[in-house]
């Protein structure tokens, strides 16, 4: 008989995935209806995570944020399930246990169904609360393995923590292969132990799309036995979010898997919603890198959501670095020059750290290091200069025992600042305090909330919460936000005037998304087209790269390149103006 594959839509991660932001309460009430007209999602993800601490950001409270947002979903029949990082709970550091135990007994009450746990170390003894707690709140656990590759991630690695997780008394398992670095036939296999080891255990696969081995894991795991897989939608779908679940239905039906129906019109509606919310506000964070899978990535292991991250690092240090290399003499780089260096120095830390896996917020403390040293050593130094509190913290066992042993050059650093080692149970070292919370909300007059929602999201996110309370956070993002629609406007200004007020002058607009390169034979060189080339009526200006083909982006005038707005390389969408031409 043929086996049933269900699917999770993974909405509020394809966002984080791709930018800073995720769509406003008002955008996921709009949506909600949508997605459930789809016809196609037993499961939808619809909270933790640093989601939560998003919709601070915006100055909306999360608690309101996930009530509404999960109440069609409950009536509609469809599951809900949130993302929680068992010791750091749904902030990026430690959350002490009275403040853990009071999230799963709010998130039930606001109607989540399931709470897929994990450690970022894979570290067990972190798992055996969060599946505790969220059974005791009636809460269905899904204990989560944080998926990465190596010599030591083996399949008898991953299944040391399954039978613990099992243990515990959890219901389901997760494999959540952050960065899309498992190897489809270990994936298999893993999912097939676990079957073999508990028939009766619910195994659900969460694969970024990233370096694109992706696809292939989802069906090396559906033969092997998985129940859920995890899919996206457009425009959000592939590059460094997940594959879409149009593409993967099709591939399991066609293996002979029972997949349901897509509701298409629903699809394509949802679809210009998701294009609608980009374009109103949330496409202004989203880094055209996002959009563009990578195999650079199957070495260094960084989760694809981490190219914005990595890529506003570089931004903020390229001028700095280069300025440094041009005074000593050297050629200066480009930031995809600087990409690649800190993916092979990212390749080189992450062993000598002990193998932590690449996610939150282990992947952005081993991108940190690896930053440092990448500036370090382009300015002659040494490598480990500059480790920050946090990745101590990592080194040192605070966050859970790390998969592999570290590096003796990073033992001797530690021991050279008088570092101690943690090899207690990590909780341990984080003391409750919800009532030191409670006694502030009292002396303030802020009401603990339904079920003391309040007083949870309060103890987890304080600075953001108060942020919240006192309008500060509506204010900074307003502001944010006016900022870059400014820059954005300034721009087309500079444009039309220049447009406008010279007849001579002529738009080179982008006639479709795609990535824009001005000579397709040197794909590397910045310097092929420069202002002050001369062209001529249907010369050829660049290549235009979408959905595999090239289309040539030619001039319609005869003149001279006045201004550039694109670099060489650069995503642009439809209508983005590419360059000025001066008419002779």
């Amino acid at each position: 008989m043929a086996k049933e594959i269900k699917f999770s839509l993974i909405y509020r991660d394809m966002w984080q995935s791709s930018g800073k932001y995720v769509p406003r309460l008002d955008q996921l009430k709009q949506i909600a209806p949508v997605i459930i007209d789809m016809g196609c999602f037993a499961r939808i993800e619809t909270n933790g995570g640093a989601f939560e601490q998003v919709n601070l950001l915006y100055g909306e409270n999360p608690n309101l944020v996930v009530k509404e947002w999960t109440r069609p979903f409950n009536q509609a029949g469809i599951q809900t399930h949130m993302l929680e990082r068992a010791l750091n709970g749904i902030r990026m550091y430690p959350v002490p246990a009275d403040v853990r135990q009071l999230m799963y007994k709010v998130k039930k009450a606001q109607g989540v169904d399931i709470a897929r746990s994990f450690c970022g170390l894979n570290d067990h003894r972190n798992l055996e609360l969060s599946i505790k707690y969220a059974k005791e709140a009636g809460m269905i656990s899904q204990a989560t393995l944080s998926i990465t590759h190596s010599d030591i991630h083996t399949v008898e690695y991953f299944m040391g923590v399954v039978d613990k997780a099992m243990s515990y008394g959890a219901d389901e398992v997760c494999l959540k292969d952050m960065a899309g670095v498992g190897r489809p036939v270990l994936l298999g296999k893993l999912v097939h132990e676990i079957k073999a080891s508990f028939p009766n255990v619910i195994v659900q696969y969460h694969g970024h799309s990233g370096p694109g081995f992706s696809v292939a894991s989802m069906l090396e795991v559906a033969r092997a036995g998985a129940d859920y897989i995890d899919v996206a939608m457009e425009p959000l779908s592939w590059g460094t979010v997940h594959p879409d679940v149009i593409t993967i239905r099709e591939m399991l039906k066609d293996a002979g898997f029972i997949v349901p129906n897509i509701n298409m019109k629903a699809y394509m509606q949802a679809r210009t919603l998701n294009q609608q919310f980009i374009d109103e506000f949330l496409g202004y964070w989203i880094n055209s890198k996002n959009r563009e899978m990578s195999s650079l990535l199957v070495g260094c292991g960084l989760p694809g959501g981490m190219m914005g991250s990595m890529m506003a690092d570089l931004e903020g240090v390229h001028a700095g670095i280069n300025q440094q290399l041009i005074n000593s003499g050297n050629k200066p780089l480009s930031i995809d020059d600087l990409l690649v260096l800190l993916f092979e120095e990212v390749q080189y830390v992450w062993p000598k750290l002990g193998y932590p896996p690449l996610v939150t917020p282990f992947s952005q403390y081993v991108k940190n290091i690896a930053l440092m040293n990448v500036m370090f050593l382009l300015q002659g130094k040494n490598r480990w200069e500059m480790i920050d509190k946090n990745s101590w913290d990592m080194i040192l066992g605070k966050a859970g025992t790390l998969p592999g042993p570290l590096a003796p050059e990073i033992i001797e650093i530690a021991k050279a600042q008088n570092k101690e080692f943690y090899t207690g149970v990590p909780q341990d070292a984080y003391p409750n305090e919800l009532d030191k919370f409670r006694k502030e909300m009292q002396e303030k007059g802020w009401d603990t909330g339904e079920n003391d929602e309040e007083l949870f999201e309060f103890a987890m996110h304080d600075r953001q919460y108060r942020d919240m309370k006192d309008g500060i956070a509506k204010q900074r993002f307003t502001e944010e936000l006016e900022g870059l629609k400014n820059k954005v406007s300034e721009k087309t200004s500079k444009s039309n005037n220049q447009t406008n007020s010279n007849p001579k002058i002529k738009e080179i607009r982008s006639p479709y998304m795609g990535k824009l390169y001005f000579e397709l034979s040197s794909l590397l060189d910045p310097e092929c087209v420069k202002c002050g080339d001369s062209v001529n009526a249907g010369k050829r200006i660049g290549y235009l790269e979408s959905y595999h083909t090239y289309q040539e982006i030619v001039s319609d005038f005869d003149g001279k390149l006045k201004e550039i707005f694109v670099e060489h390389g650069d995503f642009v969408n439809k209508d983005d103006l590419i360059a000025l031409i001066e008419i002779e």
